[in-house]
């Protein structure tokens, strides 16, 4: 038999409740968060078509960065040659593109060792303490009082030259910002009431760190491998304009700028340009930096 109740309609569903429904606020929001910053929108585009240069020249360019014409060098920026051509006849922006994986490879190998190497040093002094903070955090200021570049030309000086060496040599000497930042993040969290409950209820040391201090500690540190990544990118140049990088004819950015200063006189475009692309790349990561590191969440 068929009671009334089972004959009565369904409650309607009040408009804007439902699958997915909770997916369109964020979304709205995201949208006014970058339609009101059409800069981090450019920073965006930028960090996005240097990522793709780097993984991909192809995708830009099919001119060969070695491969010369000399009957065409010093030719100025024009449709056939956007960013003109060198004292060889080289496409200087088929060598920008094709130098921008050489570039980011060094860049983002020097980030990984700063990242790596300093977050080892700063977890292990802010979660073990005592003696072993004091003497990690003495070697850190050991490193933050000598100038980050002159401590990359020593040590690649030591190293050799090469573009995986001024990597390494470059990210040695971010080590200690990233071992301040995680020290003070895992100090932070080490002293909440979650962890401090969790040990309490007898958790071990590795689960306490695992699942409760690294999650939490982490997000002020990647961060700074944004902000460090555009330091990066002036280091790596700095290095490889001193003559320390990929022995030429490589095209790394900063080689093409000390190739290009000795005709500054009637080819402006061989150092002006490669400076251009390197200071776009600086600006949009830390501009991007800028919105990951607390503009986003004041939005939300």
């Amino acid at each position: 038999m068929v009671t009334g109740a089972a004959l009565a309609p369904a409650p309607a569903v009040p408009p804007g409740i439902g699958p997915g429904a909770g997916r369109r606020p964020e979304l709205r929001r995201a949208l006014r968060f970058f339609v009101r910053r059409p800069g981090l929108l450019v920073s965006l585009l930028v960090v996005v078509l240097v990522v793709l240069a780097a993984f991909g020249p192809g995708l830009f360019t099919a001119k060969d960065p070695l491969h010369g014409v000399p009957t065409e060098n010093f030719r100025g920026p024009s449709g056939a040659h956007w960013f003109g051509t060198d004292e060889l006849g080289r496409d200087l922006f088929a060598r920008v593109v094709h130098g921008a994986q050489l570039s980011l490879k060094a860049t983002l190998i020097a980030v990984a060792v700063a990242f790596v190497v300093g977050g080892l040093l700063g977890l292990l002094a802010g979660f073990v303490g005592r003696w072993v903070d004091d003497v990690l955090m003495r070697f850190v200021d050991v490193l933050l009082s000598i100038p980050a570049l002159f401590l990359s030309l020593a040590l690649v000086t030591a190293l050799g030259y090469g573009t995986v060496k001024v990597a390494v040599a470059v990210g040695a000497a971010g080590v200690a910002g990233f071992a301040r930042v995680t020290r003070a993040e895992v100090l932070r969290v080490r002293q909440a009431v979650y962890v401090e409950a969790s040990r309490s209820c007898g958790a071990r040391w590795y689960s306490v760190l695992g699942r409760h201090v690294l999650p939490n500690a982490v997000g002020p540190v990647l961060v700074l491998a944004t902000l460090e990544f555009g330091t990066a990118v002036l280091a790596v140049s700095s290095l490889s304009f001193l003559g320390y990088g990929a022995p030429p004819p490589a095209p790394e950015w900063g080689t093409l700028i000390s190739d290009g200063r000795n005709y500054l006189g009637n080819a402006w475009w061989l150092t002006a340009l490669p400076g251009l692309v390197i200071a776009a790349t600086v600006l949009a990561t830390n501009r991007v930096a800028r919105a990951l590191d607390g503009e986003w969440g004041r939005q939300r």
